[in-house]
């Protein structure tokens, strides 16, 4: 029976071959890898990768497409909501497996691909940034939009709080454009795949603390920080100099993550 997309999972599902084939060539899957899908769907990206892998973990929220993958001989199925799913937990068990014990001798990190629902694809993102020190690399189809956010440099309009909180811990690229008639149905927005990986060396600064600063500063972004940031850092008795005279698009990530560690 042909499944129907459901809109309350936010569901469009990949059909163009040659996107799919150039999809896999970015994450370049390894007999052995240590990988996680997100919402695999109808699987035209779970078997091209899987063919590589030989063996690959899916997140799938909707039943009846969940009941469908673990007819997959090669597919261990995790019916969930992802916003429910303990990364780090699954990291172990992944590492259990035999396919991923026969490659490695010691706990790898996971990498995690998906082609995210648009809905909640930034809930996702915050997610999985609590779990990154299980992970490897990402690879992840998004809204353009989106993407372009992550990517954003300071000074530009799409620069702001998503741009700070994930450049902080993650090298990002964009690097495949992918048209809405790429999809069944097709969505009413551009998408493409952005590449994640983690900093090695991250500034240790305490990411709650960050979030919080990083969303003051950007509540009113056309107001100079006096007006948000300034309030705020009076309100901790910030002794330390941060230059206030001056809009948050025009910070960059570095001066946020020092801020971070001293306010």
């Amino acid at each position: 029976m042909k499944h129907i997309p459901r809109k309350r999972f936010g569901q469009h599902f990949l059909s163009d071959h040659g996107i799919i084939d150039a999809i896999v060539d970015e994450i370049n899957p390894q007999a052995g890898d240590p990988m996680v899908e997100i919402g695999p769907g109808l699987a035209a990206l779970t078997q091209p990768l899987v063919e590589r892998l030989g063996h690959l973990t899916v997140i799938e929220l909707d039943r009846d497409l969940a009941s469908r993958l673990r007819s997959h001989t090669q597919l261990t199925v995790v019916e969930s909501d992802v916003l429910r799913v303990d990364f780090t937990d699954l990291a172990a068990r992944v590492a259990s497996l035999p396919s991923t014990r026969a490659r490695t001798t010691h706990a790898p990190m996971l990498r995690v691909v998906g082609n995210l629902p648009y809905n909640i694809s930034t809930p996702i993102l915050f997610h999985l940034l609590e779990h990154v020190h299980v992970i490897e690399d990402q690879h992840f189809m998004l809204q353009k939009e989106v993407i372009d956010r992550m990517v954003a440099k300071p000074s530009t309009a799409a620069y702001g709080r998503l741009s700070v909180m994930l450049q902080w811990r993650y090298a990002m690229q964009d690097v495949l454009f992918v048209p809405p008639q790429s999809f069944e149905p097709p969505p009413r927005v551009d998408s493409a795949v952005v590449r994640m990986v983690p900093r090695a060396a991250p500034t240790p600064i305490n990411p709650k603390l960050l979030q919080e600063l990083v969303q003051v500063a950007f509540s009113q972004r056309r107001k100079l920080l006096r007006h948000t940031l300034g309030a705020w850092l009076t309100q901790r008795n910030f002794a330390g100099e941060f230059n206030v005279q001056r809009r948050a698009e025009e910070v960059p990530v570095e001066e946020f993550v020092a801020l971070a560690q001293t306010a």
